[in-house]
């Protein structure tokens, strides 16, 4: 060995063999769960199956919590902001957290917040903010809308009574998600009195809402805002939160309104102040379908016709483009008119409309409301400058009427076979159709035949080349457009032109709706394409543009970069070709083939060259025809592929006017130039597979029956006759040889056996398919089978209306949820317009078809156990029910066992009592809420009663008790006459048969009524009554409900005092205002009791009677004692001075003694009680002892017992 260290021999992997493979295998698969059940099925095994019974009733358990009866989804594809209500008390942070969350969302800080602001928190989503303040008024509106409620709390001081009661409100009108958030946590300074006072809170917070219910803490606040990832933390959870639908909002329409405007004549308003206003109200229609001209109620003002609903663009619109991850800072919409955001500010008279010096010179960026207003700005010439400059036309490119320039208007074209601009001529709609039209007039002799000859040479040529000319694109390349924002081309300054809508609806469209507008107008078209062409040509463009939008939408950054450019792409070839026009102002008559144009034009240069090309001018006018009647191959077989025609159909002129092109209107009209043109029947849809398999049988090429099919007659005429000879010629006639004829049977019969197999494989396919949907799915339960079905309806509710546009709908099916729609109410009451304060919400709540009536309703009500009084029969109450807030008078009742309603004075503690109201007519099972009032804040609880809507009639009869009492005056043993209970006979006839009783309880039936006195009747008793007794009739007399029903107008009233509504005060509330007090009954009234003493008689026993009786009983003749004989009185002993002496002396010694006595009595008796102590001690520790040798034994005695049994366990010992 020289020293070096022998290398170990390496391992080496197995290729082959079993155990390689093994390790492959394992390697391409994997271990899975299966492969360890082969492996070691006992370790997969059941160990314990209580244990496994447990949890499997667990897991069911938590799967069935999570069980909800599914409801139909009805939330459109763009559903309405999510309204988010921020709640609590005074100074708890409302309005901060507010400013946070937009600061959040939008990147921007609102001042005053005033009404509801809506921002766009996401790609899908969208929230309102609504502040609510102390007023119950305010709470209860709100919490009628609300989908999600932040509930303040101020950790420092506690819950206080805002927070429940706008829970109870909560509670009763549906219950919207509620997530609480706790302010002022900075105000602890000690750390585990902030953690066990967080427990607190969220555990009583858990018991009012449900067990787990969020609770957010915002420890602190920085510059006056809260720390800003707990906002965003609170903002996420905003932002994926769901909703479950609420009964109420979703069976009625409503809006939450953001904006308000007063539509009445300033006029009248200056002649009558007082007058009703006319006002138009906006915001999100939310719930379900509202229709035009129904009723709506405005909690705080009362019911209201609708007189007119319209739906404008959304103001605070969704970004259309989804694939991107966030929003960009132009997406981050903010709107909040009432706050005066969002460029418009409502003053009491006036709106201001905020221009940013910015937006005035880049136009791209300017919102399309104010777009009217900067071209105004815009504007450097006068319109009587520009008027002397126009010149009118009476027909669409007809010479103007100048008495200069006569010669034909001027357009520069494009054309693509010749790559540069060509100066075409505009001729009048008819001189075109004189030109198009002149090859069918055929009353003129040899010259216009030779005409018709040369013309039909050309056509053939123009034939061969109409694939060619259809293809071709008459727009110029796009490196070849003109640009305007360029600044100066070739001399002239071109200006951008905004674009204008015809409406004040179209104003507010996005960019992205006008850029789906096309670029190119179909040019001289005489208006004879026919329907397909031209649906044909509108889903290319419509094709062509999704390519663009899904370009623009992958590269945002190049959409930023080429805004100015996009904006000139928007408007149309016609625009970019007439440079020399400033503006064209046109008004367009809707005819076929001709309308009369007035058009203001500018001075133009050009002159007469309408002759040039009218070969190329007919040949298209010819070729339009040809297009125009229906291809019958394309009709039936659908397999032909024409050219698109990338034409638009109507063009804008400066945003504001839309040209009018009838000849590309689809409407055909029957007294058209071209008579000869047959119109297909609109009713037959030949799109349709139906339609075109009725016409299909009609062609060679169609599925024909055996009996009629051409090829089987020739064959089985064959077959019939076969060989034949002519017996004229002579000449004989073979048929087919035998084998080609049953080679042709047996193709046949495999061919018709193949198409029969491949019809039983598939009808096969199809039982199996429906046999393992309904039995192969074992994990389905009837729960997924509810919801699936409820998704199968709700996508073919989605569907209905889905390709239809919103105009359209509308008719059918109203205005749906998520539209941004306005108003129009008449004869509201002018307080609504002049004390208007936008701090308090504004609610339009539509009714159904028989809420807006007033009627008798029967409720179950329960007296709040939180509140301090209970309620009073005929005491007003405030009620909150549906969307109304109104004051009503109830009468409670309850149900005996016999289904009597029996009235009660006062409502049950803590029991349900039926109530009876007039008030609107409410569906069944609306929850309501009852308070006393709504003026200000009380220290106590507010809400009085809850409860529930039964009926809606006036079904139940409520009766009080009512006790006749009358007197007997003549006794007959059992019957007695009785007087005093009725006046007349006729009433003691009524109750002839009725029960009566006594107050010593005899009872009795009224037989009849007697002549004298009236009123008098006889009765029958049980038993002969007393002249003092007193009979008494219990009777039930019905009473009818108060009908009162007096809406709360809180929004009419002035500033400031909107939570001071006081309508009718209860009976006693009245007598502390005006100070009355009750005049008692004196026979209420306590008095001292004054017995006057009785005397009894002397007890007399006979004499028969005391022989009878035991000596001790008997009485005893004893005399009563005299008084002393005086000689048997004992005399008096008058002492002498020294027995005086003896007599004290000996009183004091027995004194002194008597002490010394006592003294030792006392002495002796403590000394007694010490030794008792002494033996106690003494007893106790005896006891003691006792009990340790107790112990002592009984541990020894078990000892030898354990032993014992240990020993019988092993068995008897063996002897040895």
């Amino acid at each position: 060995m020289d020293g070096k260290v022998k290398e170990q021999k390496r391992h080496q992997q197995k290729h082959s063999g079993p155990k390689a493979e093994r390790k492959k295998l394992k390697k391409q698969e994997g271990s899975t769960e299966e492969d360890g059940r082969k492996r070691n099925p006992k370790a997969f095994s059941v160990q314990s199956a209580v244990r496994m019974a447990k949890t499997f009733h667990r897991s069911q358990d938590i799967k069935t919590k999570k069980h909800h009866i599914p409801h139909v989804d009805r939330t459109p594809l763009e559903p309405p902001p999510i309204v988010i209500v921020v709640v609590g008390p005074p100074k708890v942070g409302k309005s901060t957290l507010i400013r946070c969350l937009i600061k959040n969302f939008t990147r921007q800080k609102l001042g005053d917040i005033c009404g509801p602001v809506t921002i766009v928190s996401g790609k899908k989503r969208r929230l309102t903010f609504m502040e609510c303040n102390n007023d119950i008024n305010t709470m209860i509106d709100l919490a009628k809308v609300a989908d999600l409620v932040l509930m303040l709390i101020d950790a420092s001081f506690g819950f206080e009574m805002e927070t429940f009661e706008f829970l109870n409100i909560c509670q009763v009108h549906g219950f919207p998600r509620i997530m609480g958030v706790l302010t002022h946590l900075d105000s602890f300074k000690n750390n585990k009195t902030l953690r066990k006072t967080k427990k607190n809170l969220k555990h009583r917070f858990w018991t009012e809402v449900y067990q787990g219910a969020k609770l957010f803490y915002l420890s602190g606040m920085v510059y006056g805002e809260y720390q800003i990832q707990e906002v965003k933390n609170l903002g996420r959870f905003i932002s994926v939160m769901k909703f479950r639908p609420l009964v109420w909002q979703t069976s009625h329409p409503y809006v939450l309104v953001d904006r308000m405007e007063d539509l009445t004549d300033p006029e009248r308003v200056r002649t009558d102040p007082k007058c009703d206003r006319t006002v138009s109200l906006y915001g999100y229609l939310r719930g379900t379908h509202l229709k035009n001209k129904g009723q709506v109620h405005i909690p705080g003002v009362g019911d209201f016709q609708v007189a007119d609903v319209n739906f404008l663009p959304d103001p605070c619109a969704l970004p259309e483009a989804q694939k991107k991850r966030a929003l960009n800072e132009k997406e981050r919409l903010l709107y909040a008119p009432m706050a005066g955001v969002g460029g418009v500010v409502y003053d009491k008279d006036a709106v201001y409309i905020d221009l940013p010096a910015s937006h005035v010179n880049q136009q791209q960026e300017v919102r399309p409301t104010t777009e009217l207003v900067q071209s105004l700005i815009d504007t450097h010439a006068t319109l009587d400058a520009k008027m002397a400059a126009s010149k009118v036309s009476l027909f669409s490119g007809s010479a103007t009427l100048d008495s200069t320039d006569e010669g034909p208007r001027e357009e520069c074209v494009w054309d693509p076979n010749t790559q540069r601009k060509r100066r075409k001529v505009v001729f009048t709609e008819k001189e075109e159709e004189d030109v198009s039209g002149s090859s069918d007039d055929d009353e003129d002799g040899d010259e216009e035949d030779e005409d018709e000859d040369n013309l039909s040479t050309f056509l053939k040529d123009a034939r061969a080349e109409s694939d060619e000319t259809e293809k071709t694109v008459t727009d110029a390349p796009p490196a070849k457009k003109q640009k305007v924002e360029g600044g100066k081309k070739r001399g002239e300054e071109s200006a951008e032109v905004p674009a204008f809508a015809d409406s004040e609806d179209d104003l507010e469209m996005s960019e992205e709706e006008s850029e789906e507008e096309g670029e190119n107008v179909r040019a001289g078209d005489s208006g004879h394409c026919s329907e397909e062409d031209e649906e044909e040509s509108g889903d290319d463009d419509d094709g062509e543009e999704e390519e663009d939008d899904k370009e623009e939408s992958e590269d945002e950054s190049m959409e930023e970069d080429d805004a100015a450019g996009a904006t000139m792409k928007k408007q149309t070839a016609s625009e970019s070709e007439e440079e020399e026009e400033d503006s064209i102002l046109r008004f367009s008559c809707c005819s076929r083939h001709s309308a009369l144009e007035f058009i203001l034009l500018f001075p133009s240069t050009g002159g007469l060259r309408w002759k040039e090309g009218l070969q190329q001018k007919a040949s298209e006018a010819f070729l339009r025809q040809q297009k125009a009647a229906p291809n019958l191959r394309k009709l039936v077989y659908g397999s032909v592929v024409e050219a698109d025609d990338s034409d638009d159909e109507e063009q804008e002129l400066g945003g504001l006017f839309r040209v009018s092109r009838p000849q590309n209107s689809k409407k055909s009209q029957a007294n058209g130039v071209d008579s000869s043109r047959f119109d297909p029947d609109a009713s037959h849809n030949w799109d349709l597979e139906e339609m075109l398999n009725s016409i299909r049988d009609c062609f060679v090429t169609g599925k024909w029956e055996e009996d009629q099919d051409a090829a089987t007659l020739l064959k089985e005429d064959e077959e019939l006759y076969g060989d034949f000879e002519d017996l004229e010629t002579g000449k004989v006639h073979k048929g087919q040889t035998g084998e080609q004829d049953q080679a042709e049977v047996r193709l046949i019969y495999v061919d018709d056996d193949e198409v029969q197999k491949k019809k039983r494989l598939e009808k096969k396919q199809r039982l199996k398919e429906r046999f393992n949907a309904e039995y192969d799915d074992e994990d389905a339960t009837y729960f997924d089978d509810l919801k699936e079905e409820m998704q199968k309806q709700a996508e073919l509710n989605r569907a209905e209306f889905a390709d239809v546009d919103d105009e359209t709908r509308v008719q059918y099916e109203g205005f749906r949820p998520g539209m941004y729609v306005r108003l129009e109410i008449s004869s509201l009451p002018c307080e609504f317009v002049t004390n208007f304060d936008p701090h308090y919400p504004i609610i339009l709540g539509g009714l159904g078809a028989s809420e807006g009536n007033v009627g008798y309703l029967q409720m179950r009500l329960k007296k709040h156990r939180w509140y301090h009084r209970i309620l009073k029969t005929r005491d007003p109450l405030i009620l909150s029910l549906g969307w109304r807030r109104f004051q009503t008078i109830p009468l409670y009742h309850i149900e005996d066992h016999n289904g009597r309603h029996r009235l009660l004075k006062y409502t049950p503690q803590h029991m349900h009592c039926g109530a009876s109201i007039w008030g609107p007519v409410t569906p069944q099972g609306t929850g309501f809420l009852a308070v006393q009032s709504v003026a200000g804040t009380k220290a106590n609880f507010r809400i009085a009663a809850t409860g529930v809507i039964l009926d809606l009639d006036k079904s139940v009869t409520i009766v009080k008790k009512l006790k006749l009492i009358g007197y007997p005056y003549k006794i007959f043993k059992n019957t007695s006459f009785i007087k005093g209970m009725f006046n007349t006979v006729l009433e003691v006839a009524k109750f002839e048969g009725a029960s009566v009783r006594t107050v010593s309880g005899v009872r009795g039936q009224i037989k009849k009524a007697l002549s004298t006195p009236p009123g008098a009747y006889r009765a029958t008793f049980e038993d002969r009554l007393l002249m003092s007794d007193v009979v008494f009739l219990r009777s039930w007399y019905p009473v009818s409900v108060p009908q009162l029903y007096n809406p709360v107008t809180s929004l009419l009233l002035p500033a400031g005092q909107k939570d001071s509504w006081a309508g009718m005060r209860t009976l006693g509330q009245l007598k502390h205002d005006l100070g009355i007090r009750n005049k008692p009954n004196t026979d209420s009234l306590y008095k001292p009791v004054v017995r006057a003493p009785r005397h009894f008689n002397r007890l007399h026993i006979p004499k028969e009677l005391q022989k009878a009786l035991p000596f001790k009983s008997k009485p005893k003749q004893q005399q009563p004692k005299g008084k002393t004989p005086r000689d048997l009185q004992r005399p008096s002993v008058i002492r002498e001075p020294h027995e005086k002496k003896v007599a004290a002396l000996l009183l004091a010694l027995s004194t002194v003694h008597n002490h010394k006595r006592k003294k030792a009595h006392t002495a002796q008796h403590a000394k007694h009680k010490e030794f008792l102590q002494q033996k106690e001690k003494l007893e106790e520790a005896k006891l003691k002892r006792q009990k340790e040798a107790r112990k002592k034994l009984y541990r020894i005695q078990g000892q030898v017992d354990q032993k014992k049994s240990r020993s019988s366990l092993k068995g008897a010992p063996q002897d040895d």
